[in-house]
């Protein structure tokens, strides 16, 4: 019966974890850029009951032995192995505004590990001097003419700002940035093959699990993609769906509370009713 206690609330901080995550999906449903977390449940490891006893053979000075009778499996509940975000696109959205760029993906390699396609990310230089990587496209401009996401700075293809001294500016398919009819930078594209080895930071930034500086897309002849000027990714929250989910998440922790509180009505009743016999 003990072990029933535990059982039922793995399967409680299960759902309350998965609840957790589905709010801050909720939460970021109007975030550029942002990509929602979906949970990974997994039981903990199966055991085998086996019950041991001892027989002893009838003859003079008889010798015991051990019998093993299997009594069958013990399952010890369940627990969210990880959080996977999803990479699909999200809707644009036209801002009109000349510092806001959409990446729009085309064909993207696929993973032969996990088959799933890769990602493409803008690389981000923030304030401590670290790369991150990020899908917002929200960009400013700095009071130095610095582009900016998030007050991080985005890099260029040769590692180094963009600056744009001029309110006149127009931002290619290619991410090539024009002032005055020159070409003062290209933006940066970066590719993960393996979305598993990226990790959420917060605020829309991402940074790789081994610190490794993912490889740039552009001359890739595997990968297709354009820069739209004037648009933003919207974040790929499926509202919908995702208040589904947290009802089943609600109800599936009401009943593994229901179960707990079941045990505990049989434990007193152990304790106060048949203990005194």
């Amino acid at each position: 019966m003990l072990r029933g206690f535990y059982t039922a609330t793995a399967g409680m901080l299960s759902q309350q974890k998965r609840a957790e995550m589905l709010s801050n999906n909720i939460a970021n449903a109007n975030t550029p850029g942002y990509k929602s977390d979906q949970s990974a449940i997994r039981a903990f490891p199966e055991m085998l009951l086996s019950r041991m006893e001892s027989d002893s053979m009838p003859i003079k000075n008889g010798q015991s032995f051990g019998i093993n009778s299997p009594l069958g499996s013990l399952n010890t509940g369940a627990y969210i192995q990880e959080l996977i975000p999803q990479f699909t696109q999200g809707d644009l959205r036209e801002t009109s505004l000349p510092s806001d760029v959409a990446l729009v993906e085309g064909i993207i390699p696929f993973n032969n590990e996990t088959n799933l396609k890769g990602v493409l990310l803008f690389p981000v230089e923030t304030q401590n001097g670290e790369q991150r990587y990020t899908r917002n496209g929200t960009f400013t401009l700095d009071n130095n003419g610095i582009l900016t996401s998030n007050g991080n700075t985005v890099l260029s293809t040769t590692g180094n700002p963009i600056s744009i001294q001029s309110n006149d500016y127009q931002i290619t398919a290619e991410g090539n940035v024009i002032v005055g009819g020159e070409n003062v930078g290209q933006i940066d594209v970066r590719f993960e093959g393996d979305v598993r080895n990226l990790v959420k930071e917060g605020n829309g930034l991402y940074h790789t699990a081994n610190e490794a500086v993912l490889p740039s897309a552009i001359n890739n002849g595997e990968i297709q993609y354009n820069l739209r000027q004037g648009f933003v990714e919207g974040s790929n929250v499926d509202v919908s769906r995702t208040y589904t989910d947290m009802m089943t998440a609600y109800r599936a922790f009401e009943a593994n509370q229901k179960v707990l509180q079941a045990y505990d009505r049989s434990m007193e009743k152990a304790a106060n009713e048949i203990g005194r016999l």
